[in-house]
């Protein structure tokens, strides 16, 4: 990378980072999409704060997410997971990463769109189940058919989280490149309002 380009790239955050004028940017998307990884690099290029609202959401419980499902069912964690997120939502200058699930609730969905800007994180059946293939921690994965309830999943939450601000693809490069992809995709969505 050459120094004009750090440059380009500081200089495109900064701008992002005034526009946006501490509204909170929400991540959303499948598990596997990179909410977290990206978020990281996207907070840091922005001088935020990034929060991870399952992180938060165990916190609050004092349960993993899995405990969650199991012991209170999903309504439940639902219902826990938008008080948390409402609650983050008045933080500002956050990069917040959601649950996958989380954007699909109407309730939380319509709180992210009033208290901040979306960004849909989406990725491809195979780099996703490749992705979460890796980790155990996956209640809603826990069947006979991963991949069927995975492809499901997709099928049934792509149409909701189109609703999303903006779109970045989120694909087998370094995530840096997909933290740049958000920054642009957000300075352009920024620009037309």
């Amino acid at each position: 990378m050459t120094r004009s380009d750090g440059g380009g790239r500081q200089g495109r955050a900064k701008a992002l980072a005034n526009r946006l004028d501490g509204r909170p940017v929400v991540l959303v998307g499948m598990m596997g999409a990179g909410k977290t990884t990206v978020g990281r690099r996207l907070a840091n290029r922005l001088g935020r704060q990034f929060i991870d609202s399952d992180e938060e959401i165990e916190r609050a419980a004092q349960m993993t997410i899995p405990e969650i499902f199991e012991q209170r069912g999903e309504s439940e964690f639902r219902a826990g997971e938008m008080r948390v997120i409402a609650r983050l939502l008045k933080e500002k200058d956050i990069v917040l990463a959601t649950g996958g699930g989380a954007f699909v609730n109407l309730d939380t969905r319509a709180l992210v769109k009033a208290e901040a800007v979306s960004v849909w994180l989406k990725a491809d059946l195979d780099v996703l189940f490749e992705r979460v293939s890796r980790r155990s921690n996956r209640p809603l994965l826990k069947t006979a058919d991963p991949r069927g309830t995975l492809e499901k999943l997709i099928a049934d939450r792509y149409p909701i989280y189109q609703e999303a601000d903006v779109t970045v693809f989120s694909r087998d490069v370094p995530q840096d490149n997909v933290a740049a992809d958000v920054i642009g995709a957000l300075l352009d969505h920024l620009k037309t309002r």
